[in-house]
């Protein structure tokens, strides 16, 4: 082994024969991530433009895209080969932006319908998009490589994660907001040529099988959704995202009254989104290579799940106190770093003993329906306790016993997932517990 190759497999935690494979999913969460980010600061300023009491109706309207994309994703899977099912979606997300280059006025200022549209594709092909990548990590590794490879894999998402509002906050004085959209739709042309690498890689070990992956997933559009309400194991993962995503929102909604309180300018506001994205991914990737393989193995699956939940206790009730700009700023830094470097990968890990048509299927429906469903359900909550007069300190106090639902539903969910891993006859993490083994059944 020549010394450069033996300093990635140290850096990627990866085996020999896995070194090939874990760098194209580096490149593909690389490339995609990259190009979602040239784009978020540019969606963030269009929900500014929007405004604070339009947001409510947006997040309604990226829910209803998903539940419309969710049965047409279902029919999709169940029809076309797993081959050809994500070359071929990516590459429709890339006509998608052709088409947004063309439509977009080349200024900051956009009219009010292509504001509302171009938010709400931005914020559904995130979620769909980055819900396909993980479903393809858990049909090409095991439980026990995602726990190895996660941290590195997931690290190359935030290398792409710093690469675009950095992107962005550089060129998009030059380019404007049409040119950034084509160096978007460039980074999804890379992740296109990614997956038809990591496929061949899983064709050449004997992981995916030709006949396999010629054949499609059959079952019906709705699969997926009979298997969550179905799976105790399912309703889990769901209630741990959807308190998630009750959380997010609400701090996506203070962000939204609180910067252009106190910064005026639409150009300036983008470039502050844009810093701060990349704060968040500078420091999400430091802990994704260096510290998320260590903690899992070391702490276990429950522990790495609950962590960020108790964050959010102590930072909502900070914020609570001192409800500012600079407070947001810094605890939204955290907590979507930790996001990123430690709920995420430790999350997906759970996905990988399921069945592959739930890999996809069941997982996007919880990935798309029930994230957007929290945002949506939160911007309701949100509107409706401001129209009650209730103040930002007190919704952030109401966020605190939230936040311990999550953590306590993280400690039962990790406890679950070693009674299923027990089940699949993997090797269990310490601890685990034999009344959930029947929960972890499905």
């Amino acid at each position: 082994m020549i010394p450069m190759q033996r300093t990635l497999v140290r850096l990627t935690r990866a085996r020999p024969h896995e070194l090939r494979a874990s760098l194209w999913a580096f490149a593909f969460f690389f490339a995609l991530l990259a190009g979602y980010y040239v784009l978020r600061p540019i969606r963030d300023e269009m929900a500014v433009q929007v405004g604070q009491a339009g947001l409510s109706a947006l997040f309604t309207w990226v829910l209803v895209s998903m539940l419309v994309m969710t049965p047409v994703f279902g029919a999709l899977a169940a029809r076309i080969p797993r081959k050809r099912l994500l070359p071929w979606l990516y590459a429709f997300f890339v006509a998608n932006l052709l088409v947004f280059s063309v439509v977009l006025h080349p200024g900051n200022a956009q009219s009010p319908l292509v504001a509302r549209v171009f938010y709400v594709w931005v914020s559904a092909f995130n979620l769909f998009a980055v819900s396909l990548f993980w479903s393809f990590m858990a049909d090409i590794f095991d439980t026990a490589q995602a726990k190895r490879l996660y941290g590195f894999i997931a690290a190359g998402g935030t290398a792409g994660a710093l690469a675009g509002p950095t992107l962005t906050a550089l060129l998009v004085t030059v380019v404007g907001v049409r040119g950034m959209v084509l160096v978007s739709a460039a980074f999804l042309v890379v992740a296109i040529v990614a997956i038809l690498k990591l496929r061949g890689w899983a064709e050449a070990n004997g992981i995916a099988a030709p006949a396999r992956e010629e054949a499609a997933l059959g079952g019906s559009a709705l699969a997926g959704i009979g298997d969550v309400l179905r799976s105790p194991y399912l309703l889990g993962i769901c209630l741990f995202l959807f308190c998630f995503s009750l959380l997010s929102t609400f701090l996506y909604f203070a962000q939204t009254g609180l910067v252009p309180a106190a910064i005026h300018d639409s150009a300036s506001r983008t470039r502050l989104f844009a810093l701060v994205d990349l704060v968040v991914n500078v420091l999400a990737m430091l802990l994704q290579v260096f510290a998320f393989g260590a903690l899992i193995e070391r702490a276990g699956t429950t522990a790495t799940l609950a962590l960020m939940p108790a964050i959010a206790i102590v930072g909502f009730a900070i914020f609570a106190a001192d409800p500012v700009l600079p407070t947001l700023v810094v605890f939204g830094v955290v907590r979507r770093a930790g996001e990123y470097a430690v709920s995420k990968p430790a999350r997906e890990t759970l996905f990988n003993v399921l069945p592959a048509a739930q890999k996809y299927k069941a997982k996007n429906v919880i990935d798309t329906v029930v994230h957007r469903g929290g945002d949506t359900a939160s911007s309701w909550i949100f509107n409706g306790l401001r129209a009650a007069g209730v103040s930002l300190p007190a919704m952030a106090w109401m966020a605190v016993p939230v936040a311990a639902l999550w953590c306590g539903g993280a400690i039962a969910l990790g406890l679950a997932a070693a009674a299923r891993m027990r089940a699949a006859g993997q090797a269990p993490p310490a601890g685990g517990g034999a009344s959930l083994a029947a929960s972890a059944s499905r």
